[in-house]
């Protein structure tokens, strides 16, 4: 990458905290915004919609409950699919054309790390090109609200930003404040889904469980069809059955708490979000604002939208997960099973299991029960205002319900942060 990145000198170290995945807020001038910006702390999803989308996501309606605000949701592809993408690399042209067209000054997201292509480290980009270094999967903590600051100095006041949840939360929360301050004109959001993280340490550690040349794989990926593909550098290509992963070889703390009790797996405060679990082999795309279909449309007729399918029932999958996360006491939430059986079964899940829309809605809400019966076990006093009442929605009917001090209504925060309204 040329100069149009940041030089890392400009990352503070972290302030140690409980339940942080170092998102950069804490290595900022004003650390102490932790307090107010993070999604580990006192989140109110209610009001930050309503902030970002003009509403809040109707919790009566299937599809907005599991997905959050939206217009429209598709399964999608680029027609000419980007070598050293994750899928075909929608989210890094759309990041190229928002720069090409002059509609942001510089985009903040993750490249890897000379030396280790799987290590993120935080970058500024305003070069078009230099988004070919970006495209990819990283797996491990990224600071990347901690360029926030620097690229403001240096000019940026249009910004794109490409990050997962827990980054989007806190970055929602400040551009109330860095507007106010006539700091940052105008914020652009694109988010990606994201179920569990870990360190780039322990991640290499599970590439060597998986192939005897782990330093030769460029690309790995959980697909819906319950599969994880590796690819090498040679080229050669490797499928491997969920229900063959050596998971059961993992350490106990693989996934951080962190992890685990996230309650936004889908993204809902970007303005678009671009992942993988609802599109059954293709792309997924959730455009929850008009902001979301501009950054649809900057691709003309570079993309094919499809509608996504929905298909198996979620139901037993769900089930069974959350029985063996109570069993795992904190642990991964394995299935024992007899090895003559992994094949059988490994053979019937793509074809029974939930696909399309209905894996999605699998997910989300193992992760919905997860969050609870984690945060249950080992921060019991923070259910009260990690939780969000859509999280108890979406488990209700799996026999997951609050007790009486686990849960409290939500009141507006308009007052508090900013009265700024996207009407859509």
């Amino acid at each position: 990458m040329n100069a149009s990145v940041l030089p890392d000198a400009v990352l503070a170290p972290p302030v140690a905290r409980s339940l942080c995945t170092d998102c950069g807020v804490s290595r900022s001038a004003e650390p102490q915004r932790c307090a107010s910006a993070c999604q580990f702390i006192k989140p109110n999803y209610a009001a930050a919609e309503r902030r970002v989308h003009g509403r809040e996501r109707n919790r009566a309606h299937d599809d907005e409950l599991y997905f959050g605000v939206h217009r429209q949701l598709h399964a999608a592809r680029l027609n000419s699919p980007a070598p050293g993408a994750q899928w075909t690399g929608i989210t890094t042209r759309i990041a190229e054309r928002l720069l090409e067209t002059g509609q942001v000054d510089a985009v903040l997201t993750v490249a890897a790390e000379p030396g280790d292509r799987w290590r993120p480290r935080p970058v500024c980009v305003t070069d078009p090109a230099d988004l070919a270094a970006c495209r990819g999967m990283r797996m491990g903590y990224a600071p990347l609200l901690a360029l926030l600051e620097p690229a403001l100095d240096a000019g940026h006041r249009r910004l794109a930003v490409v990050a997962i949840p827990c980054q989007v939360y806190a970055l929602r929360a400040l551009e109330v404040e860095l507007k106010a301050a006539n700091k940052l004109e105008a914020l652009t959001v694109i988010g990606i889904p994201c179920s569990d993280n870990t360190s780039t340490e322990n991640f290499h550690g599970f590439l060597e469980r998986l192939t005897s040349e782990p330093d030769t794989v460029s690309y790995l990926e959980f697909r819906t069809d319950y599969h994880v593909e590796l690819r090498f550098d040679d080229g050669s290509q490797k499928l491997i059955p969920f229900l063959k992963l050596p998971l059961s070889d993992l350490p106990q703390d693989f996934f951080p708490t962190t992890c685990k009790t996230c309650v936004d797996y889908v993204n809902a405060l970007a303005d678009l979000t671009v992942g993988y679990m609802g599109g059954d082999g293709q792309q997924w795309l959730i455009v929850r604002n008009a902001r979301g279909q501009e950054l649809v449309d900057l691709l003309a007729d570079e993309i094919t939208l499809d509608t996504p399918v929905s298909k198996g029932k979620r139901r037993s999958s769900v089930a069974g997960f959350i029985d063996n996360t109570r069993l795992a006491a904190g642990g991964l939430p394995l299935r024992r099973m007899p090895n003559w059986l992994r094949p059988v079964m490994a053979w019937l899940m793509p074809r029974l299991g939930p696909k399309g829309l209905e894996f999605a809605r699998a997910r989300v809400e193992m992760k919905a029960a997860e969050s609870i019966l984690h945060l249950r076990r080992l921060h019991p006093r923070r259910i009260r205002s990690m939780v969000p009442d859509f999280i108890w929605q979406q488990v209700h009917g799996y026999d997951i319900k609050p007790s009486a001090d686990e849960r409290i209504s939500r009141v507006s925060e308009s007052a508090d942060r900013g009265t700024e309204t996207r009407v859509q």
